[in-house]
């Protein structure tokens, strides 16, 4: 079996196997047994719902502690475009990047514009190739490992282009190494996430292998430092902090459809939150989007705004990212990557993924075909005497999730709670056979007498 890492565990003396994880989860890879959670490292893709919404904050992000930065000799802090929608309307982006180089980052390097290189590369490509539409985004690594495990069909579908926090990776160290005769080794580049799907992507990136980033430190556990960071900025930092150095395609990435937005494509869809993101996927699958030239989805409601690591409500969010594009917009405020430049990079392959993304295979129900069959059909068998309710009591998502766990030897049937009095049923007339017959060797001619009075 693969070892894959995740960046979500459970806090068993927290959980008190409430179930409302294992309900939410969209690959049913959580399950309840002995009053506790447990999650199938196969089937989870760290999509971070059962972080919301467990009542008993039993499920804990993984992400870097502070204390990583001193492993580096210098350290550049790359903050996801959503940060800039945390605070109030006056804090400009500017000048967060000057507050987290306070809070002791050697260097902030501004995600923006990026993100605007990648935005043209999309376009590039989307210009160039005709064929797999729609295309995909990959910036949200919950959804590229839900098409890696549910929708293996569509993996051609997604955008072979790096994610802008990798090529902002990349950059910063051949940069920094250059500028200060380091090694890239030597300088660290930690991603301030809103979601620990990032960490994923970080510690185990699905196509290449190894980051160009050395961690990811969460929105939530930087905001409070941060803060109390800009309110002690005097006002020449302040007037440093303008919103005028922001590339406007950058600042669309932090939401759901920003992309599409900035680029001005006509011809895009846009969705968020994993029971729509299904829907979206089952209609691809089917053969239904294939006028669609672009899709943006995100695991997260509004995008990245919504992340479980944000601290802002998702809606001022992104009010706060809308505005900010308007504001660009109104003061014709570009800013961003030549589109020439990035052409010559790109006719160089200086976007593209290292490596073609796989399927992630989970574990067939025996390694031998043979016994795999036979589980298999032993499976749909129970499945059908089932109540096909799926009210998770058993400790199973559904009703087809628990005659899986069965045949498997992880559960036994008598854990539903509908099998049991159809079981002691059967018992009971098994138990009522067993005695007659017991009856029928200890005095045959009772049974004699039986059958004569049945033959009268």
């Amino acid at each position: 079996m693969n070892h894959y890492f995740h960046s979500v565990s459970v806090d068993e003396s927290k959980c008190q196997g409430r179930m409302k994880c294992m309900h939410i989860c969209p690959t049913e890879a959580i399950r309840v047994r002995g009053g506790k959670a447990k999650i199938d490292i196969e089937k989870c893709i760290d999509c971070g719902e059962c972080i919301n919404a467990c009542p008993s904050s039993a499920i804990i992000p993984l992400t870097d502690p502070f204390g990583e930065l001193t492993k580096f000799r210098h350290t550049v802090a790359i903050p996801s475009p959503a940060l800039y929608a945390q605070f109030g309307q006056k804090i400009t982006p500017g000048k967060i990047l000057n507050g987290l180089k306070k809070l002791g980052f050697d260097d902030a390097y501004d995600l923006a514009f990026s993100c605007g290189e990648v935005s043209f590369a999309i376009q590039e490509y989307l210009r160039e190739n005709k064929d797999s539409k729609p295309l995909i985004i990959n910036t949200c690594p919950t959804v590229v490992r839900l098409i890696q495990v549910k929708y293996p069909s569509l993996i051609n579908h997604i955008t072979p282009i790096d994610i802008p926090r990798e090529i902002a990776g990349r950059e910063v160290k051949q940069r920094k190494s250059k500028q200060y005769g380091l090694k890239e080794k030597e300088i660290g580049a930690f991603y301030i996430t809103p979601c620990p799907a990032k960490m994923i992507s970080i510690k185990q990136p699905a196509e290449k292998e190894k980051s160009f980033l050395d961690g990811a430190i969460s929105i939530s556990d930087i905001y409070g430092p941060l803060l109390s960071a800009m309110e002690n900025e005097d006002n020449e930092s302040a007037h440093n902090g303008s919103v005028d150095n922001l590339c406007i395609l950058g600042a669309g990435w932090a939401m759901v459809g920003g992309i599409s937005r900035t680029l001005k494509l006509t011809n895009s869809l846009s969705v968020s939150g994993l029971p729509e993101i299904l829907k979206v996927f089952d209609d691809i699958e089917r053969g239904k989007l294939k006028h669609i030239d672009f899709i943006e989805a995100y695991s997260c409601l509004q995008g990245c705004i919504g992340g479980s690591l944000t601290v802002e409500n998702l809606y001022i969010s992104y009010n706060k990212i809308l505005r900010l594009i308007e504001e660009l917009e109104l003061k014709k405020i570009k800013n961003c990557p030549d589109i020439r430049e990035v052409r010559k990079k790109y006719s160089k392959g200086y976007f593209f993924k290292e490596h073609k993304l796989h399927p992630r295979p989970i574990k067939p129900l025996n390694d031998d075909l043979t016994i795999a069959i036979r589980k298999r059909k032993e499976k749909e068998k129970l499945y059908k005497k089932l109540p096909k309710i799926d009210c998770g009591a058993c400790g199973s998502p559904t009703c087809l999730a628990f005659a899986e766990d069965v045949v498997k030897n992880e559960v036994s049937v008598l854990d539903c709670v509908f099998m049991l009095p159809k079981k002691l049923k059967e018992l009971s007339q098994d138990l009522s056979d067993l005695l007659d017959k017991s009856k029928s060797k200890k005095n045959p001619g009772h049974n004699k007498k039986q059958n004569k009075g049945k033959g009268k």
